[in-house]
């Protein structure tokens, strides 16, 4: 986990929740999002005349790459919060480029390879707060490139049936303090992973998952843009 997720949400409802100003004006719902896809994220960073600091939701590529790392043909689309502030792979991010990774909720599989019956996992109001990390590097081009990783930690909600790790959700009033853009030291790291810990423990018992249909499982044949892959499979088949 977590290696598919939906954000059903438009522009203007993820600008109002988070009170964030848009630079993804392009962004329309997407109901199944998989790793090296183009993701919204909010963010806090300076403003470029004024050097004020400025929440905005903008696009990100959901595969962490740093300007440091090399080339690599597996994804790092997930961060685990045991070594968050201590891997030397993402506590850069964590001490200074934290984000929220907004969904409506996300997949999960259970079953033998072949015969996998998908799971959708959501919360008890439509929109979720995931903790990221992001970070920038410059292409080629000249153009700079934004990517997010999504934390995760050990299952406390619907999932823990189905597979061992969740998102690191987080309620609404505590996003203000996760997106300060003050760097933390060490400290200051080991002690936010207390407040997510803590903060997580809140949303994961409004979790809940029910069966979908399983033509969700080949993302290269669905239409990501088809509302009908979150519905129930129970209601489909009546």
């Amino acid at each position: 986990m977590c290696g598919r997720f939906v954000v059903s949400q438009k522009v203007t409802d993820l600008t109002d929740v988070f009170g964030a100003e848009n630079e993804f004006e392009d962004w329309e719902p997407r109901f199944s999002l998989a790793p090296t896809d183009t993701v919204p994220i909010v963010r806090e960073r300076p403003d470029s005349e004024t050097g004020e600091f400025v929440r905005r939701l903008e696009p990100a590529v959901w595969n962490f790459h740093p300007s440091f790392m090399k080339d690599s043909k597996r994804p790092q689309f997930n961060s685990r919060i045991e070594t968050v502030a201590t891997n030397g792979l993402w506590k850069g991010a964590f001490a200074s480029s934290r984000c929220i990774v907004p969904m409506h909720g996300y997949y999960e599989w259970t079953g033998e390879p072949g015969h996998k019956q998908a799971h959708f996992l959501r919360g008890s109001d439509d929109l979720l707060a995931a903790a990221g990390i992001s970070t920038a590097r410059k292409l080629d081009e000249g153009i700079w490139q934004v990517s997010t990783s999504i934390i995760t930690r050990e299952a406390r909600d619907a999932s823990g049936e189905i597979h061992d790790r969740m998102p690191v959700y987080l309620p609404l009033n505590a996003v203000d303090y996760y997106l300060d853009p003050t760097k933390l030291d060490a400290g200051g790291m080991h002690a936010m992973v207390d407040f997510l810990i803590e903060a997580s423990d809140k949303v994961a018992p409004t979790i809940t998952e029910y069966e979908v249909d399983p033509r969700v499982n080949n993302q290269r044949r669905i239409d990501p843009t088809d509302p009908t892959l979150i519905e129930p499979l129970q209601e489909k088949d009546t």
